[in-house]
């Protein structure tokens, strides 16, 4: 495949984290980065995987960040004030770094808005501070105080991330199936063209069919990338955008007291949430509701305002279907109340099938529901670049396009997804996506049910989030 040079880093360049994510990330931006070898630093505190970067000759920094040492490693590596830190860590303050970017002159981007150790489990907060809710609006904040400053891109990956540039496309694609006139430029015209198709919600819906030819060990929690993450993530409340069409909260479901009002948690972990959903071949599917950054940023985006008013707002949550071994993982976990004491990521050796594929379904406009998303084998993504697998791959190609965007964009301030150019950033990850596909659909949350049983069901809307949540 061609590898062009996309960008270049001038300064330094330091990578926060080497695990399934940074390992993967790191070929891609050999290829496709100009940078200096000797200030490329990756900061990681095991050494499991040193000898990669001893193989490809990058620093290796084995350290733990905290609060007392973050501000001082990193100034160590950014003397001249110039750079790019891009954090795929955990436990490690994203809201700190950032800050702390700024203040140094330095572009940053990460996957997720990460907090220090003590916040995803054993918190003494309140349920509601645990969502990811008050940690979007602080950063949103926080970017209001360095406007015009270096580019900061939060929580950009495959998803919160791609999803949000395939999300554009897909609505130019319905226009266009639709014959509804299209030429949206700014934030506001997204949104009134969303509404004008009549799109009711989003699910980022996703099913990862990854197998490996070993079955999964008892007591051993087996995922396709990073176990913590899929914890961390799974274990807070079920979350998300909350359209302007709903009629009623779920049960146990909350309006957040503060802020604009765009999202709704439910108290439960979203690893324990199900919902109703649909992807390519496999058809009408459970998801899982874990909270993602994207179920935030993209009702927030497509919200359509008549003065302090919200009078179009789309529904948008996860509806995740992770592998085979990491629901039988979870299963095994949510049963015995306490975490794995052992976990285990699929090598790319390690599977012997499958693939992922990640989309966005667009339901309740003229053409029922749509998805329209990346499928990406294992078998491809081995062959596109080293330390991948179809889940891995599509995270890592868009840090790689969010990294040239921020090199391209040095004063954008704080950007999210949903803000920046979707046409550029999809050129550069689109040669490590498989095939992007679009799928219409006729099903709907109410059909393909076994038998009928007691469930608050909405037979007029077919589109309210109460006929997609499973009990």
């Amino acid at each position: 495949m061609t590898q062009a040079v996309h960008a270049r880093i001038d300064g330094a360049l330091v990578m926060i984290g080497f695990g399934s994510i940074g390992r993967g990330t790191l070929p891609l931006i050999e290829r496709h980065i100009g940078f200096d070898r000797d200030r490329f630093t990756v900061i990681e505190p095991s050494g499991d995987f040193a000898h990669i970067l001893r193989d490809h000759g990058i620093r290796h920094l084995q350290c733990a960040l905290t609060p007392d040492n973050y501000a001082d490693v990193l100034r160590s590596l950014f003397p001249e004030g110039r750079g790019m830190i891009v954090n795929l860590s955990v436990d490690v303050d994203s809201i700190e770094l950032m800050k702390l970017a700024q203040e140094m002159g330095v572009q940053y981007l990460d996957t997720v808005v990460e907090p220090w150790p003590g916040f995803y489990f054993g918190s003494p907060l309140p349920n509601a501070d645990r969502t990811n809710y008050p940690l979007r609006e602080k950063v949103r904040a926080l970017g209001k105080a360095y406007v015009g400053g270096p580019t900061a891109v939060s929580c950009c990956g495959a998803n919160p991330g791609m999803v949000s540039w395939l999300l554009k496309e897909a609505l130019l694609r319905l226009a266009l199936d639709t014959g509804v006139a299209a030429n949206p430029v700014g934030r506001e015209d997204w949104a009134a063209l969303m509404q004008t198709l009549g799109v009711k919600g989003i699910h980022i819906a996703e099913r990862d069919t990854q197998v490996s030819a070993r079955a999964k060990p008892p007591g051993v929690f087996v995922n396709t990338w990073s176990v913590d993450g899929l914890l961390s993530e799974g274990y807070q409340p079920a979350e998300l955008g909350w359209g302007t069409h709903e009629k009623a909260l779920p049960p146990q479901g909350h309006a957040f007291d503060h802020g604009p009002g765009y999202a709704i948690w439910i108290d439960r972990p979203g690893a324990d949430t199900r919902v109703r959903s649909w992807c390519p071949d496999v058809g009408p599917q459970f998801g899982f509701v874990i909270t993602h950054n994207e179920a935030l940023s993209i009702p927030d985006y497509y919200t359509v305002w008549e003065g302090d008013r919200a009078v179009y707002r789309p529904t948008c949550h996860y509806a995740y279907h992770p592998s085979n071994d990491a629901i039988l993982s979870l299963h095994e976990i949510n049963g015995a109340g306490k975490l794995a004491e052992a976990q285990h990521i699929l090598t790319v050796d390690e599977i012997v099938a499958g693939g992922d594929d990640l989309g966005v379904l667009l339901y309740g406009h003229a053409k029922g529901a749509m998805w329209y998303g990346s499928r990406l084998s294992c078998d491809e993504a081995r062959r596109l670049a080293p330390y991948q697998n179809a889940t891995g791959m599509q995270v890592t190609s868009a840090v790689l396009a969010a990294m040239v965007w921020a090199a391209e964009n040095p004063r954008a301030g704080f950007v999210e997804a949903d803000e920046m150019d979707h046409v550029r950033c999809l050129d550069v990850q689109r040669p490590y996506l498989g095939r992007i596909e679009c799928h219409y659909t006729d099903w709907t949350p109410l059909s393909h049910r076994i038998n009928r049983f007691a469930e608050d069901r909405d037979e007029d809307d077919p589109w309210q989030f109460s006929n997609f949540l499973a009990v």
